[in-house]
């Protein structure tokens, strides 16, 4: 029977942002402008780890739309990520089922990005295989869509992954190195830390985990080394696909969210990120990544790679001090990094103190 490991809290509770009524009055005077009705109620988005104002407001002529809303001083990396965002989604082709912006506003100190309202949830885990397809198919028909962009989506500017894998993907290089140190992990490998056993952390200490990782830290290394070389495209990705970037309607219809990171590489490497939780629910994800139409194009050791450097990129920075985030970004980090690594270490065949599905 299969082995489930899950978060230490559902994806659709992590966040911490203001509500409506915790915006300044002449913010919310001007958004109720901006939509020419008073906003009559105000759902807060449970997912996400920013703090950024996130609502599905409702108005008294019963318009529903999502809004973001970000200080212009206190949180200026988040307005301009909102900035961003509005950008590159107006850009995107039909094909790809995303929410598209109506408006942006820049008003009482913040930056205002308005959106079409989905009527959907986020998926949970462990994943219902249902919504699993819905959200794989989606991601397929965004991809195909993608693979040659339109010329007003790169015209905004986009990174390369290739580039971004020789800087912010090389963190088992850089332990290698020195310059950066081991991150712990979990004693056994099947509890979270803030769960442990009893509730309580149990972080290894020199003999399981961490001795495993510098015994397989020059293979980690030499993987995440081969990245760069196999990323490189002109096609578009989301950039950060998984489970909380994702809301499944009444139809079964899965719409994929947060478009802040595109950036020009291959499908394949999103389609990887997203079956990381696939791999924690217990389900068949190497299978689930072969019969995924983006697949056709990953080369031989793209998946393996891809996995190392996800998961060093995931467990440094759960080790890193906490930021201005959600408290639960450490642990988001930590669950995926340490399932990235297992997933990877089972595909080896890597003797190790590792969660499996397989028990």
């Amino acid at each position: 029977m299969a082995t489930v490991r899950l978060p230490a809290i559902q994806y659709d509770a992590t966040a911490v942002r203001p509500t409506w009524a915790d915006l300044p009055p002449d913010l919310r005077a001007a958004i109720s402008g901006r939509l020419g009705s008073p906003v009559t109620w105000a759902t807060s988005a449970g997912g996400g780890f920013t703090r950024g104002f996130a609502a599905v407001l409702t108005t008294a002529a019963g318009e529903r739309v999502f809004v973001k809303a970000a200080s212009l001083v206190e949180q200026r990396h988040l307005s301009d990520w909102y900035a961003r965002e509005a950008a590159l989604t107006a850009e995107l082709p039909p094909a790809v089922p995303a929410a598209r912006p109506r408006w942006t506003l820049t008003t009482a100190g913040y930056f205002v990005l308005c959106l079409d309202a989905v009527d959907g949830r986020m998926p949970a885990l462990p994943w219902v295989p249902e919504e699993l397809n819905a959200a794989l198919a989606a991601w397929a028909s965004a991809a195909s869509a993608l693979r040659r962009p339109p010329a007003g989506l790169v015209g905004v500017g986009l990174p390369q992954l290739a580039d971004l894998a020789r800087t912010d993907l090389a963190w088992w290089q850089e332990i290698g190195a020195g310059r950066e140190a081991l991150p712990p992990l979990v004693a056994g490998g099947g509890s979270d830390p803030q769960l442990g056993t009893g509730g309580r952390p149990q972080l290894a200490a020199g003999g399981g985990p961490d001795r495993f990782l510098r015994q397989r830290l020059p293979e980690l290394a030499a993987l995440e080394a081969t990245l760069p070389d196999l990323v490189f495209d002109t096609a578009v990705i989301h950039g950060d696909l998984r489970l909380d970037n994702l809301l499944v309607d009444r139809a079964n219809m899965a719409w994929i969210c947060d478009w802040t990171w595109l950036c020009h590489g291959p499908a394949w490497f999103d389609t990887a990120s997203l079956l990381v939780t696939a791999y924690a629910s217990g389900l068949d994800a190497d299978a689930l990544f072969a019969a995924h139409p983006t697949s056709a194009d990953a080369p031989a050791g793209g998946l393996d790679a891809a996995l190392a450097a996800l998961a060093g990129y995931w467990l440094t920075r759960s080790a890193a001090e906490p930021t201005g985030a959600s408290p639960h970004a450490q642990a988001h980090q930590r669950f995926s990094g340490e399932t990235a690594l297992a997933w990877l270490a089972a595909r080896r065949g890597w003797d190790g103190p590792f969660w499996s599905p397989r028990g």
